[in-house]
């Protein structure tokens, strides 16, 4: 057995399986015909950015003041410690401890995905077990990236199958290009959709023909695909995924939990009017401002942003005013 397995096998029993019994819902829409997924992932998750201090302090209360504001807000669940989190300027202890603040906050009937992705196989095993005792219902994991030249479809198969023995929570798989320079290769992705621990991936690459032949190629598996942005989500739906992981929902959670329900209602008219409204703004929080911009909008709606942690650096006053347009442009402001 392998160490991370070792280190997981006495804990998996004790937090598996209240889990599996406590959050079996109806199917999602990228389920396999005629079968319910384990975990239905069908809705939106906002990948929630992490609160700092003026000092760079994990700044617990105002976490928790926007996670009261984020549940009156019909999410499926939320996501923390993505790449909207500053997860890689968190250490081990303040990620974990995120966890538990967030777990304590939400209620039991809203999933909690937590980012416990390491470069190495037995740390994400390690990361990961901590995330379970800390309340997490399920891990999503980055594609390890440092030494990307050598992650070849069969190290990710590899290190993939590993976390997912050792896990006692389920794992979703995650895939980020823009951050990591790695797209999870497709027949890793249709191979690891196989293991009964790995429910889904969250793909953030913006490639629909990849998303839809994900949905495709894994459709007799319970495995669910997450669009990662909010710019095509409306397309994702489109070719079945089951729901999307929308930096944009930190800002705007009641417009793009409409346009999850216009999607599953069939209202594609609506959807489509709405979709629009959302891609210029979507693309101004992630691709051209970042987390520095996310964090800026959120104060508009109400939500403290604050600073991001060095080395990540505030707007400049030009870019606010630009990032304040592209909201009003499109009728949020």
């Amino acid at each position: 057995m392998a160490l991370g397995a070792r280190l997981a096998a006495s804990l998996r029993p004790a937090l598996a399986a209240p889990h599996r019994a406590a959050l079996r819902h109806c199917r999602g829409l990228g389920a396999p015909q005629g079968s319910e997924p384990s975990f239905d992932l069908g809705g939106i998750f906002p990948p929630l950015a992490t609160p700092f201090s003026p000092t760079q302090e994990v700044d617990y209360a105002r976490l928790e003041g926007n996670l009261r504001r984020y549940s009156r807000i019909p999410f499926r669940g939320l996501v923390v410690l993505g790449s909207n989190g500053e997860y890689p300027y968190l250490a081990s202890r303040e990620r974990v401890e995120v966890v538990s603040c967030v777990r304590r906050a939400l209620p039991r009937d809203r999933l909690l995905l937590a980012g416990s992705g390491c470069e190495s196989t037995q740390a994400t095993i390690e990361l990961t077990v901590s995330m379970a005792e800390a309340g997490a219902d399920v891990a999503l994991v980055v594609t390890p990236c440092y030494y990307r030249g050598a992650m070849t479809a069969a190290a990710l198969i590899h290190h993939y199958t590993e976390v997912g023995d050792a896990s006692p929570i389920p794992v979703v798989l995650y895939s980020v290009p823009a951050n990591t320079g790695l797209d999870l290769p497709m027949e890793a992705v249709i191979t690891l959709a196989q293991h009964p621990n790995i429910i889904g991936i969250k793909d953030s690459g913006g490639d629909i023909t990849r998303l839809g032949l994900m949905v495709h190629k894994t459709r007799q598996e319970d495995f669910q695909v997450l669009a990662g942005s909010a710019g095509f989500l409306l397309a994702s739906y489109a070719v079945g995924a089951s729901g999307g992981v929308c930096a944009l929902a930190n800002v705007l959670g009641d417009p793009l939990c409409q346009l999850d329900h216009l999607c599953r209602t069939g209202q594609w008219q609506e959807a489509r009017d709405l979709q629009h409204r959302l891609i210029e703004p979507n693309t101004a929080v992630t691709r051209r401002f970042g987390i520095p911009g996310l964090k800026k909008a959120m104060e508009w709606f109400g939500y403290y942003g604050g600073p991001c942690r060095a080395p990540l650096a505030p707007l400049s006053p030009a870019q606010v005013e630009e990032l304040r347009s592209t909201f009003s442009a499109n009728g949020w402001l």
